[in-house]
């Protein structure tokens, strides 16, 4: 066989595992929207939890008990008469939220709703592996790490994001009404990576040719993901909270948002949720933009040039370092510290996606 026909041979070959990764990609897709279904049918026919339903009653309990031992003071009525009642007592859980119910259908809900959650989280088990398997075949077909351009990106993005829920379910965490939120959000970027960002397969320019890439692409690609969820983790906290709220002082919530908001875990519980999450991550972050600089002295000969990308990862850095002390100052607890969280976030979608497509700099490769 002469070098040409070699060549040629080896090209059709990248070419054929190129359009077998598309075709895993939108299987993938279609496995998405069966797991997405699946958990509306968990949200909408699943009652509330086993947890929750135990919550709701021991909570009862205890202040039936409190309200039984204590002082009877005498109220009198319009008519005259003067009537014994014992004063309410305001119980808190476990978790020093409000007394509200702790969950959807991510304990468990009755036998029909946890039906439809297992099917949703086994077809979202398939549609990772399938995905994953997109994302090695894309690898394959260019023989390089598949992060060269925001397709390759987004691909491995919505992969690792799906995996770190499927990790944290492995791990017995109760995070099951993460479900709904995700696949929705995988969907949406999986619809832009494969119409808006595509790019055909194609080599790296030279600047990328480095081992720095398996070590700061993917850690940045892990801390992403993990932010996501805390975000997520966050915006759900805020309307709990305020759901909460209004009940305590009275009020009464829309039907569809009792629905809803009864089936997430207490706002305290995701509160905790969201901050463990993203100080977990912190250190791992932290490390991206060291190595970041580690590599861009090997490429460019300098460590930090405030370069657009550079520019927005610190100011992502800070943005999670004010959060993370937030947490810390009573003043700036709950809300406050949420918004910040989210505000975080924000910072980390406008590095990737605002940086890489609106402004120019020495991180712009293949075009998006």
């Amino acid at each position: 066989m002469t070098l040409a026909a070699a060549t040629e041979l080896a090209t059709a070959t990248n070419e054929h595992l190129a359009h077998i990764s598309n075709t895993l990609i939108y299987s993938s897709m279609a496995v998405y929207t069966l797991a997405f279904f699946a958990y509306i049918a968990e949200w909408l026919f699943g009652s509330r939890s086993k947890v929750a339903r135990t919550a709701a009653a021991l909570t009862a309990k205890e202040d039936g008990a409190s309200r039984a031992g204590a002082p009877a003071v005498a109220v009198k009525s319009a008519g005259g008469t003067t009537v014994l009642e014992r004063p309410k007592v305001v119980v808190r859980s476990a978790t020093g939220s409000r007394d509200v119910p702790d969950g959807p259908g991510a304990h468990g809900g009755d036998v029909q709703g946890d039906l439809y959650g297992r099917i949703a989280v086994s077809l979202t088990v398939l549609a990772f592996l399938v995905e994953l398997s997109g994302v090695i075949a894309r690898a394959a077909s260019v023989e390089r790490a598949p992060w060269g351009n925001m397709y390759e990106f987004n691909i491995t993005f919505s992969t690792v994001a799906v995996g770190v829920y499927l990790a944290l379910l492995a791990l017995k965490k109760n995070v099951r009404w993460l479900g709904l939120f995700l696949t929705t959000t995988v969907l949406l970027d999986l619809g832009l990576a494969v119409t808006v960002l595509y790019t055909a397969s194609d080599q790296l320019v030279p600047a990328l040719h480095s081992y720095w890439l398996y070590i700061h692409v993917s850690t940045a690609i892990l801390c992403g993901a993990v932010f996501y969820v805390g975000a997520v983790g966050t915006l759900l906290y805020l309307f709990k909270d305020s759901y909460e709220n209004k009940l305590a002082n009275g009020g009464k919530a829309g039907r569809f948002a009792t629905s809803v908001l009864e089936r997430l875990p207490s706002s305290a519980s995701l509160d905790k949720f969201s901050y463990r999450i993203n100080a977990a991550v912190f250190p791992l972050w932290t490390f991206t933009i060291i190595a970041g600089a580690i590599w861009a002295e090997s490429a460019w000969g300098r460590y930090w040039g405030w370069d657009p990308k550079e520019t927005w990862a610190f100011i992502t850095w800070v943005a999670y370092a004010c959060y993370l002390h937030a947490r810390s100052t009573a003043g700036w607890k709950g809300r406050k510290a949420a918004y910040i969280a989210l505000i975080a976030f924000g910072c980390w979608l406008f590095n990737y996606y605002g940086v890489n497509i609106f402004v120019g700099g020495k991180h712009s490769y293949a075009g998006v």
